[in-house]
């Protein structure tokens, strides 16, 4: 639905600089995806004279970029709009994003808002912003259930010299009995190959290291194109000069297969790091979840992994308090995490989420009871973190340089480990073998080869 309110006549102006250079803010909640999108909409803004400054800043626009995961997302969002207006009565406040599409009635009617986008109307939203003044209420917001096409959308720079992500995939068509994002996102849509070669071309040419690919569902890139696939598009970022390691973002169980191990193993820039996405490690409770796979095709995925990689990083998402999960469900996702000794998790209790089936489901669960589990998992989770950190002490491993201390450097490792070494003379985004010393505080401690002095 796009709803279009004509505006009345302003009665008040922007503040701008001296120069008149208008200046804008964007705010970002939620995924990295959104990140991406913020970053890509910052640019768009610096092309045409705009300038971006932090959130706490004076400015003239306040872009608020919403995250609608759970309620809770929704209730930071209004703050965040709500402490905008407060902070220059006169700017203009744009609402876009996940909330903005499954409730733009709703954010409409928040007062303090003056332009509400969907997650489709990025691209254009220095269009859709203009004319727009702090007295307006318009709404552009396109029926995402029927977008077939990609939005394009890159960047240029960002606050990271070292570590970039890059969005190549949008939508998810997986519909899990908990989750509000294929309303908020729509289908399945994937750039093309060309635009992602594109973007990563420039991104290496301007000294970023380190790719991170992202998308909302990113195990579904390219079954929309039809003539290609996740791994023939990491097969081609390999070759990319400059560009010196790909990262990917959270995948599926079920793209691990064979063939796309054999040939992530002959790819010399691809970091040892998966993401799977697990959720409970409960098949009763995956079957209530609508999860497409049980925890058999999860193992599968993991063994054909650690067969290639056999330190590899294998993290991965949990929700504890689902309904309907017993004190039996639990522990046998409890015994499932040791049994796959997850390098991290992150754990989550279930939040209702309107809109979604399992909020109305029976056999919701006390949040006291959420609060124990979470806490049990995260104990185990502490546990197998040290024990994973621990089994790289004495080993030689590549650091990405990502930050300069006052006497110590730390980076990351292919496999997502942050390391703090004493500074010598690296520079950030530089990539250098060290030893590992010990580990104290989740972070690996190390000294260069063949350097005498260590953190």
């Amino acid at each position: 639905m796009t709803h279009i309110q004509l505006e009345v006549p302003a009665r008040k102006t922007l503040a701008h600089t001296r120069n008149n250079q208008k200046k804008v803010s964007i705010f970002t909640l939620g995924c990295k995806v959104n990140q991406y999108e913020s970053d890509a909409m910052a640019d768009q803004f610096k092309h045409a004279g705009y300038q971006v400054l932090p959130y706490d800043d004076l400015c003239d626009y306040y872009i608020i970029n919403t995250c609608t995961v759970t309620s809770v997302s929704d209730r930071k969002s209004r703050q965040f709009m709500r402490r905008a207006r407060k902070r220059n009565p006169q700017a203009v406040i744009v609402v876009v994003g996940c909330y903005s599409q499954v409730a733009p009635d709703q954010v409409e009617a928040i007062e303090e808002v003056n332009l509400v986008l969907g997650t489709n109307e990025k691209k254009d939203i220095l269009q859709y912003i203009e004319g727009v003044t702090s007295d307006s209420k318009v709404v552009h917001v396109q029926e995402i259930m029927k977008t077939k096409t990609y939005e394009e959308l890159e960047i240029e720079d960002t606050i990271d010299k070292t570590r970039v992500f890059m969005k190549i995939q949008e939508g998810c068509n997986q519909f899990c009995s908990y989750c509000i994002i294929p309303y908020a996102r729509g289908p399945i849509r994937s750039r093309q190959v060309a635009s992602i070669i594109g973007e990563a071309k420039r991104l290496a040419a301007k000294g970023f290291k380190e790719l991170v690919l992202t998308g909302i569902h990113l195990s579904s890139y390219g079954l929309d194109l039809g003539n290609t696939s996740l791994i023939e598009v990491i097969e081609d970022l390999n070759k990319i000069e400059g560009l010196e390691r790909i990262r990917l973002g959270s995948l599926e169980p079920k793209v691990i297969t064979e063939d796309f191990m054999n040939r992530l193993k002959e790819l010399d820039k691809f970091c040892p790091h998966f993401h799977l996405s697990l959720q409970s490690g409960c098949d009763p409770i995956l079957k209530t979840m609508n999860r497409k796979y049980t925890t058999s095709d999860y193992q599968d995925g993991v063994d054909k992994i650690r067969a290639v990689y056999p330190q590899a990083a294998v993290t991965t998402d949990i929700i504890v308090g689902f309904p309907g999960e017993s004190d039996d469900h639990f522990q046998t996702t409890l015994d499932y995490v040791k049994a796959i000794a997850f390098s991290q998790v992150h754990v989550f209790k279930y939040s209702p989420r309107e809109g979604t089936p399992a909020a109305s489901m029976k056999n919701q669960i006390h949040g006291s009871i959420k609060t124990e589990r979470s806490h049990a998992l995260e104990v185990l989770v502490g546990k197998l973190e040290d024990a994973y950190y621990q089994s790289f002490v004495g080993k030689t491993v590549r650091v990405l340089i990502e930050e300069m201390k006052e006497d110590y450097v730390e980076g990351l490792t292919p496999e997502y480990l942050r390391v703090r070494l004493a500074k010598e003379s690296y520079s950030v985004n530089d990539i250098v073998d060290v030893e590992i010393m010990g580990y104290q505080d989740k972070k690996l401690l190390a000294k260069g080869i063949n350097c005498e002095s260590n953190c």
